[in-house]
């Protein structure tokens, strides 16, 4: 168990760290596509990426390769924290599962509602009312660092917590409501990889090469097939062994994240936002500012976000369903409620998928809603857990003292 201790502590401090990074890659874009160097920037994202082996090819711009592709690597390491956590983790004992559920729970029906309020009588704004349901995790971390030691543990486990499991309600969301027409041929393929990465699970194969080869087959045909290919990620990490059969002491599933959270915080998720967070707003209009998505997505991150986790936070504790996690109060729990409204990287990738990023003649940028939100959100959470925080501390100190 101190070897696990050490890998959520690395996590937590890599997440942080790759959440200022991420700000940096997005700030970067910004001024990109608001300069004179726009033009490059546009060239960089639209290059054109062929591969091809006989009569099999995938041809994309730079940008989707980035999205389908890369990001795959991001949802390999979420599927391979999540069975982490069911396996040997938090979520191992039931009872520690409850009040992150109700917080993801609460923080995705509500935005989604807001959204909705703002744009029901837009039917193509409609399709991005999953955008704000959202939680970037990293980003989340990285403002939360900002207040240093003064931050309980249980603040933090709570929060990564209610984020994995707001990624896996994401997953299911990109899964059944962003899938093109399926390709029965290409599923079929799909089957057939899940299957053999079963039976090697099975029979104690441990060699990542053969797992990343099987995956990858498995990628290109999710691709082909309708269902968004990142899910291969996900798909992918189920199948990694927790444990070595032939030493019990070796874990290959913790060695491979421990591997790959550098790699996710520090190359992946920046050159994700980089790619996406390029927001030119040279002569932008009132309309482009003021359109029902981009604030439909700003209310929903920054109001729906902080009432929905916070309500049914509230409501779990209340009703007895679980206790209020050790070191926090009321106050510090609506600071993590309004963290969670930094939605960022999943926002953004839901949003390329609702919107084609490769369409530039549209009157709204739903980046812009997502960006304002994600900002607003992180203030308010640091300016109450600040506060809140501040009083816990002079709470709990000795009078006499």
């Amino acid at each position: 168990m101190e070897k696990v201790s050490l890998q959520v502590s690395e996590f937590i401090r890599s997440e942080s760290a790759g959440g200022i990074l991420l700000v940096a890659a997005a700030f970067l874009a910004m001024i990109f596509a608001n300069s004179p160097l726009s033009h490059y920037y546009d060239m960089f994202l639209t290059i054109p990426v062929h591969i091809r082996v006989g009569p099999l090819e995938i041809a994309k711009p730079l940008l989707l390769w980035v999205n389908d592709g890369l990001m795959a690597g991001f949802f390999f390491l979420v599927g391979l924290e999540l069975k982490r956590e069911m396996l040997i983790g938090e979520f191992k004992e039931k009872r520690n599962i409850v009040l992150p559920v109700l917080g993801a729970f609460g923080g995705m029906a509500v935005p989604a509602l807001v959204y909705f309020a703002v744009n029901y009588d837009d039917a193509g704004a409609l399709r991005g009312w999953a955008i704000p349901t959202a939680t970037d995790i990293a980003f989340a971390l990285g403002i939360l660092s900002l207040l240093g030691s003064r931050v309980p543990l249980s603040l933090k486990v709570l929060l990564t917590s209610l984020a994995i499991f707001d990624d896996i309600g994401a997953i299911l969301i990109i899964a059944i409501f962003y899938t093109d027409a399926i390709s029965t041929l290409s599923l079929t393929v799909t089957g057939c990889c899940i299957c053999l990465l079963l039976a090697m699970n099975r029979t104690g194969q441990e060699s990542f090469a053969m797992y990343i080869f099987i995956g990858s087959i498995m990628w290109v045909s999710l691709l082909k097939s309708g269902v968004h290919a990142t899910l291969a990620g996900i798909i992918l990490a189920m199948f990694i062994p927790m444990r070595s059969r032939k030493n019990p002491d070796h874990y290959p599933l913790m060695e491979i994240e421990h591997d790959l959270q550098p790699v996710t915080a520090f190359i992946i998720l920046p050159i994700f936002a980089f790619c996406n967070s390029g927001i030119d707003l040279a002569g932008a209009s009132a309309d482009f500012l003021f359109h029902g998505v981009p604030v439909g997505i700003a209310l929903g991150l920054f109001f729906g976000k902080q009432l929905g986790v916070f309500a049914f936070l509230w409501l779990g504790i209340r009703l007895g369903i679980s206790a209020m996690p050790k070191g926090m109060s009321w106050g510090s729990l609506y600071g993590l409620a309004c963290l969670c409204g930094i939605g960022f990287t999943m926002s953004l990738f839901i949003g390329s998928l609702a919107f084609d990023q490769t369409v530039n003649e549209l009157v709204f940028d739903e980046r812009l809603g997502i960006i304002i939100g994600s900002l607003l959100s992180g203030f308010a959470g640091i300016l109450v857990l600040h506060k809140s925080l501040s009083s816990d501390d002079t709470a709990g100190q000795d009078p006499g003292t």
